[in-house]
């Protein structure tokens, strides 16, 4: 826990010297001046509203007892067998299998799953799924995943206000530093996002997931069905936003470049086999 304060401590200190720097090569020292405070308002945002920025980027709806009580009791179950809060549940339209987990701290989380996700998989394979999503709330790495996912957002924002509003001395001649800066800002994201979320998180949420649920087989199993269905079900939102992928259970995006690039999660694979290892050892 302490680990995660301070990743989450380090990353936004970097994100903020990240825009100083862009602020002070696009506009010396006004410029530095103006981006600092840009930066600095955007910490306290992120800090604040990532999470309900995430959720309504993947236009999630809240539900309740009454609307989907099957989930909202399976989550409200797994929630007191944790030691946890009740979190807010939500459901996200959308066919491909995932789910992810928000907000700052075990008082003000949240959990999504996909309606296909809720199609696709048994209720003992959901209910592994859900008790990993509580694992990433218990463990607090809800809070550096949505902080991460927001930053990294604004930082491709700053890029494509370089490449307008770069200062091009010429209307027809951008100015080539704009243009080096533009194409050194997306790695420098998905650094600091990868830097800040270790894939070590994932197995650790799903050993603390299956001792949770107390199912170590049905979290393995539920894995192997999202990653077979998410390959061929693209999901839009995740798509047009890469730097969200790192939040979803199994990575959401179809394939690529921009895929590799922010691949925050193990292999399928190996998280099934250790989870089959933890089953046969009663754990």
């Amino acid at each position: 826990m302490a680990d995660n304060w301070l990743k989450t401590t380090l990353l936004m200190a970097a994100i903020l010297a990240l825009f100083g720097v862009v602020g002070g090569l696009l506009g010396g020292r006004s410029g530095m001046l103006l981006a600092l405070l840009f930066g600095g308002a955007m910490n306290v945002w992120a800090w604040w509203f990532s999470d309900q920025a995430v959720l309504r980027m993947y236009n999630a709806h809240p539900v309740d007892a009454h609307s989907a009580p099957e989930l909202y009791q399976m989550v409200q179950e797994l929630a007191h067998a944790a030691g946890l809060p009740m979190p807010r549940v939500y459901v996200i339209d959308e066919h491909q299998p995932n789910a992810f987990a928000t907000g700052r701290d075990p008082e003000h989380a949240a959990v999504a799953a996909t309606t296909g996700i809720m199609q696709m998989l048994s209720y003992r394979e959901l209910r592994g799924v859900m008790a990993h999503e509580l694992a990433h709330v218990r463990n607090r790495d809800t809070l550096i995943s949505t902080i991460s996912a927001s930053l990294a957002g604004a930082i491709s924002a700053l890029a494509n206000f370089a490449m307008f509003f770069g200062g091009s001395r010429d209307e027809n001649r951008p100015n080539p530093v704009v243009a080096i800066l533009i194409m050194i800002l997306a790695p420098i994201a998905a650094s600091l996002i990868q830097m800040a979320i270790s894939r070590a998180r994932e197995f650790g949420a799903d050993a603390q997931g299956a001792a949770i649920s107390g199912d170590p087989e049905a979290l393995a199993m539920a894995l192997q069905k999202i990653d077979h269905y998410a390959r061929g079900l693209p999901m839009p939102t995740a798509e047009h936003h890469p730097e969200t992928a790192q939040m979803m259970i199994i990575n959401p995006l179809s394939g690529g470049q921009i895929a590799s690039l922010f691949s925050t999660h193990p292999a399928t694979e190996e998280r099934v086999a250790r989870l089959m290892q933890m089953a046969r050892g009663g754990f």
